[in-house]
């Protein structure tokens, strides 16, 4: 082998390709010849063929195409983008029962092939599931439009204006498990925020997804084209699109710590997301009992499946003595839920010890731990949790300041349900996910997240010249000046602009000239 391998390296010098396949595999040579990738290629523009060849090949080509579609879909008007929304909506709750049978299916064959209880809880479109997922496309549709919003303007020098303005990030790659609900949240916030998509999800969901993104593709306008939102319905695909930097502007991974870590470790592209949602409520000794009953139950039970949920209750050790330690377990165990024990609470309480301390359990069960105060809590928080979502409950403000101030999580709540870490809670409409990253965005994942900046200069035939003749003002200028294309007009004026020709502002003389 060592002697072949020179000899294709001598080859592929010389600019003659060569291809070196398994002679195991009697139709090696064949499927070489039929351009399939399969062997290694030896040649010194190797890398030029593989990028040209991946982008014209099936998911690669559906990720050019989406690029393409979302710059039509920036292009159109506020008005024009709000009504895609709306006829989304529409579509969803036409299809609701053709939506509903086919999820029937990919659950009843899950439930055959013994999916475990928390992925069919989350594969499952429950009753009402399609018009509330119609209803948040309305909420989405009716926000201020996110694209072209000023967020700063400076005038540079005399009529030079700048601008910093909001614009889509490009093409998203989502992978996501089970929760067919989460591609109609994920396609929605895409179109809202004019971003291209491609849509991986897992395959128990794969005749409910293929449903809901034909009934989603089919309500798009013409103009815009079904390309704007692709489906990827072959895993083999995903590690060419991992390759697509120049493409793909952002990878969101929804699913499990194994998926989260491979995809990291697979590209180049930046990467959003988390691995886990490792939840903790801790109860203080200034707890109100029955409020921490109905939080705690609630955190746990509400849907136990997502990853908001509650995975591990700690506890202050003087609770133990008042009695509140066990009112609480009570209410968990007669709410049905399995409880482990930490280090503490398996011993004093004979609880079964948890494997560990950083465990998604899914379902309903939960670790118990006790602590000594706040401190320990806010300790065992940062060295056991997942920087999801942590909860206090406590009557005293100086302890909750504390650990609101000191608790790094991506969410952290006071007297509230870790529940409520949810896009369409915040009010954000819906969410592409929840990330614990530090950078770009943190926290239930909306419009805002979905979108970056640019620069818009309007001059009136400025040059620099070696910075000769030209004063820098570097002055603020108000926002509420509208000065937007005929492209992203208002709602409110009924599909007309008037620009005026110039626009003073007395208070800090700015400007601005168009």
């Amino acid at each position: 082998m060592t002697a072949k391998v020179k000899a294709a390296c001598h080859a592929a010098e010389a600019g003659i390709p060569v291809v070196i396949t398994s002679g195991f595999t009697a139709d090696g040579i064949l499927r070489v010849l039929q351009g399939q990738r399969v062997g290694t290629l030896f040649h010194r523009d190797a890398h030029l063929w593989y990028s040209v060849q991946v982008k014209e090949h099936g998911a690669c080509k559906m990720a050019v195409s989406a690029r393409d579609a979302s710059r039509v879909l920036q292009g159109l008007s506020s008005v024009d983008r709000r009504k895609i929304l709306l006829d989304v909506a529409d579509a969803l709750e036409a299809n609701e029962e053709r939506i509903r049978k086919e999820n029937e299916i990919d659950v009843y064959i899950a439930k055959e092939t013994r999916i475990s209880e928390a992925l069919i809880s989350r594969l499952m479109l429950k009753p009402g599931k399609i018009s509330d997922l119609a209803k948040s496309l309305r909420v989405l549709a009716d926000i201020n439009d996110p694209i072209g919003q000023v967020v700063k303007r400076t005038e540079i020098s005399d009529g030079l204006i700048l601008e910093k303005t909001t614009c889509p990030l490009g093409v998203l790659l989502i992978i996501f498990e089970s929760r067919p609900d989460a591609l109609v949240q994920i396609a929605s916030l895409a179109i809202r925020s004019g971003n291209g998509l491609l849509l991986k999800g897992g395959k128990e969901a794969a005749r409910s997804n293929a449903v809901l993104h034909k009934v989603i593709v089919e309500a798009l306008p013409k103009s815009v084209g079904p390309e704007l939102i692709g489906l990827v319905t072959s895993r083999d695909e995903i590690p060419d699109l991992l390759k697509l930097d120049d493409v793909i502007d952002l990878v969101i991974p929804r699913g499990s710590n194994k998926l989260v870590s491979e995809i990291k470790e697979s590209t180049k592209i930046p990467v959003l997301g988390h691995a886990d949602g490792v939840c903790h409520v801790y109860v203080d000794k200034a707890a109100d009992l029955d409020m921490a009953k109905r939080i705690v139950l609630d955190a746990k039970t509400d849907y136990p499946a997502v990853c908001n949920a509650m995975e591990t209750l700690l506890v202050h050790e003087a609770l133990m003595k008042t009695g509140g330690l066990n009112e609480l377990i009570l209410a968990l165990e007669t709410a049905g839920v399995r409880l482990y024990g930490g280090t503490k609470a398996s011993d004093l309480l004979k609880l079964p010890k948890a494997i560990s301390f950083h465990h998604e359990y899914g379902s309903m069960a939960c670790t118990v731990e006790i602590v000594k105060d706040v401190l320990e809590a806010i300790n065992h928080i940062h060295e056991h949790g997942s920087a999801h979502t942590d909860c206090i409950v406590t009557e005293d403000r100086d302890v909750a300041d504390v650990f609101l101030c000191r608790v790094d999580s991506a969410a952290v709540f006071h007297n509230a349900s870790t529940r409520f870490c949810d896009g369409a809670r915040f009010g954000l409409g819906a969410e592409v996910g929840i990330s614990t990253s530090r950078i770009h965005a943190r926290g239930p994942v909306g419009v805002e997240g979905l979108l970056t900046t640019r620069w818009l200069l309007r001059g009136t035939g400025q040059v620099v010249n070696g910075d000769h003749g030209i004063t820098y003002t570097h002055k603020d200028c108000p926002l509420n000046y509208r000065n937007e294309t005929s492209k992203n007009l208002d709602v409110a004026n009924g599909g007309s602009s008037v620009v005026p020709s110039s626009h003073t502002d007395l208070a800090n003389g700015c400007d601005l000239k168009t």
